[in-house]
């Protein structure tokens, strides 16, 4: 396992744990240094860091933010900025502003083909109702027994291409990282292993985000396997980015890797924490 995690969510979006209980459970794995990154949202910074500093654990503020490039959502990670700055807080809350109304969207579409009550269903989920996510519907679909696990959920139902997603409009790389910066953080881009571009896209993207002032890549993820993370460790040296680490845990009952439960950074890289 390794010591530090800055990649995790509570019920301030759609984990299953509240801010302090991740905190709590960080501590409990023997996490060193923790951030707490919801998806557009700072709801639950300040209760996981008066958690973490209770446990011993040094917090880090984090968060997720939506942003689009060539038609696909890319997730940006923000780092040790003021939570309390106005432009991000707005940023935000125009991030959050459409989810619900696609939400309905979608349940519409999935029920088209066959599964009711969705809006409702994944409400159920959806501590904050301005969050709510895919994730919250596939809980809700793996609930009525449609699908055996969330993961099937998102291949058959609310992946793209699949008859219940529905686009949405997200903040371009280079807002969402002004953002960040404007708010005195830093901004990395979350498991790059997952998007779906090709080899000349993703160098297009790399340096687009290095261009607006993005500084680190998640080089490991709970998401990444071996091959990707010698990947990533490669493009961390050749774009100048430094390296960042985490669990992406939602929850004990659905995350592949627990918190702190993956590979440490490769050597040779430029950990992030270097820059807190």
């Amino acid at each position: 396992m390794f010591s530090v995690d800055l990649h995790c969510h509570s019920t301030a979006s759609d984990g299953l744990l509240s801010p302090a209980a991740v905190a709590r459970r960080a501590a409990e794995k023997d996490i060193r240094m923790l951030s707490l990154c919801d998806h557009d949202t700072v709801g639950g910074l300040a209760e996981a860091s008066q958690a973490a500093t209770e446990a011993g654990v040094r917090f880090i503020n984090g968060v997720e933010i939506s942003s689009e490039w060539l038609g696909q959502q890319v997730h940006i990670l923000g780092y040790a900025f003021d939570p309390d700055d106005k432009a991000l807080g707005e940023g935000l809350a125009a991030a959050r502003s459409g989810r619900v109304e696609r939400a309905k969207r979608m349940s519409l579409a999935l029920e088209k083909v066959g599964v009711p009550g969705c809006f409702e269903g994944a409400m159920r989920y959806a501590e904050n109702p301005e969050l709510i996510n895919r994730a919250h519907f596939a809980r809700y679909i793996v609930e009525i027994g449609v699908c055996k696990t969330m993961q099937r959920v998102f291949d058959a139902y609310i992946s793209p291409g699949r008859p219940g997603y529905v686009e949405n409009r997200w903040m371009s790389i280079k807002d969402v990282v002004a953002l960040i910066l404007g708010a005195g953080g830093i901004a990395s881009i979350a498991h790059p292993g997952r998007y779906k571009f090709s080899r000349n896209q993703m160098h297009s993207l790399f340096e687009e985000f290095g261009k607006c002032g993005g500084l680190a890549i998640e080089v490991v993820s709970g998401s990444h396997n071996a091959e990707e993370i010698a990947r990533f460790a490669r493009v961390a040296v050749e774009y100048g980015f430094a390296a960042s680490c985490g669990s992406d845990f939602h929850g004990p009952s659905e995350s592949r890797v627990d918190l702190g439960r993956f590979p440490p950074l490769p050597p040779d890289l430029a950990p992030i924490w270097d820059f807190f």
